[in-house]
């Protein structure tokens, strides 16, 4: 495990900060934010994927391309990053490919976030967001440990077998159907039986899909709100748009994989439950995680038919929704203008760096 006095020693010793990311996810979110507040850049990219960072050519002063991403976190790398005064934003595709293992214990970069918070994220782990949701009083749907006990429609959370970003979630209405189509999926190489046995079976929850996106760190005076926004994903939103007898003819597979999003607020009576949400949460990660939640986070939610706001699922690093830096009414309330999770970032390491206080945002 990678010591808080490891990482203090070293951005004791940086001068003027870089904010650097993978290639991948939310890159071009987070630079573009740090290029608002003046900060240099670098991204790090595999070999066959550098070309929008190329052609969006503004945000990113430095393009590093590896041979595979997992590069990122070797010695030479690492010595780099360092020696340039690097500090790296992480995403899902970080977490995703160079690993849990690798960043808790072996990637000595200070990273602009809490690391030892990032597994809580997998619903596998032991003190897991349903954890963390349970500990700070925030409704999620019913879970069936069992796949025997399911009597309603649920939906199965696993990740696919050969691309681990991706999610092969299905929906069920009970134990019959769930061995029918788990077994489909396993034969046609969708999935795993191993991933099956650790996935997550919650009842569904019905009403308006809305992810929620907050900001904190040690050194916040609150919980910002930052903005709202849906996610597009093929091949759900395509199919529920057909008529129902043309859907009732069709035999597909339904999938959710994220390929957009689309903004969205939120009616004005409902504010205080959001806000609330996000501070309770904020509250339960500091004593769970110490030092708590250092950056942005998302509660992704449905709102029922009875204003009962549910959280399905939860993010705890860049979320990944660049539509918010354009569109959210709700930063431009706080701060008089509008922007997203990348700026919100290169503002807190500005403030962390004139105030000398990096140390508190960075393990």
């Amino acid at each position: 495990m990678i010591k808080k006095s490891d990482i203090r020693k070293i951005i004791d010793n940086y001068g003027d900060v870089r904010i650097g990311v993978l290639g991948s996810h939310s890159a071009l979110e987070v630079m573009d934010g740090a290029k608002d507040e003046e900060f240099n850049t670098v991204v790090l990219c595999q070999k066959g994927r550098e070309v929008p960072y190329q052609r969006f050519g503004r945000i990113a002063d430095e393009i590093v391309v590896l041979n595979k991403f997992k590069d990122m976190a070797s010695a030479k790398t690492q010595k780099m990053l360092r020696d340039t005064n690097t500090i790296i934003v992480p995403h899902r595709s970080l977490t995703a490919y160079l690993g849990y293992k690798t960043i808790e214990n072996s990637f000595k970069v200070p990273i602009f976030g809490n690391r030892s918070l990032f597994q809580a994220e997998e619903r596998s782990h032991k003190r897991n967001q349903y954890y963390l949701l349970q500990k700070a009083k925030i409704k999620f749907p019913k879970l069936f440990k069992n796949p025997k006990d399911i009597n309603k429609p649920s939906i199965v959370k696993v990740q696919e077998k050969s691309r681990k970003l991706e999610r092969a979630f299905f929906t069920v209405s009970s134990y019959s159907d769930y061995k029918k189509k788990s077994e489909e999926r396993i034969k046609q190489g969708i999935i795993s039986r191993k991933d099956l046995e650790n996935s997550s079976i919650e009842e569904l929850a019905i009403g308006t899909y809305l992810n929620f996106n907050y900001f904190h760190t040690p050194i916040s005076e609150h919980v910002d709100f930052i903005g709202i926004e849906r996610r597009l994903q093929t091949n759900i939103h395509d199919y529920n748009a057909l008529p129902a007898k043309q859907q009732l003819d069709m035999n597909v597979d339904i999938q959710n994989i994220e390929v957009g999003h689309t903004p969205a607020s939120i009616r004005e009576s409902l504010l205080e439950k959001v806000i609330s949400m996000g501070d309770k949460f904020v509250k339960a990660v500091a004593k769970e995680y110490p030092p708590g939640i250092i950056g942005p986070f998302s509660l992704q939610s449905v709102i029922t038919k009875d204003l009962e706001i549910i959280v399905y699922d939860v993010s705890l690093r860049v979320p990944g929704n660049p539509i918010v830096a354009t569109t959210s009414p709700y930063t431009k309330y706080q701060y008089g203008t509008t922007f997203g999770i990348g700026r919100r970032i290169a503002m807190e390491i500005k403030r962390a760096q004139e105030e000398d206080r990096l140390e508190e945002i960075v393990t």
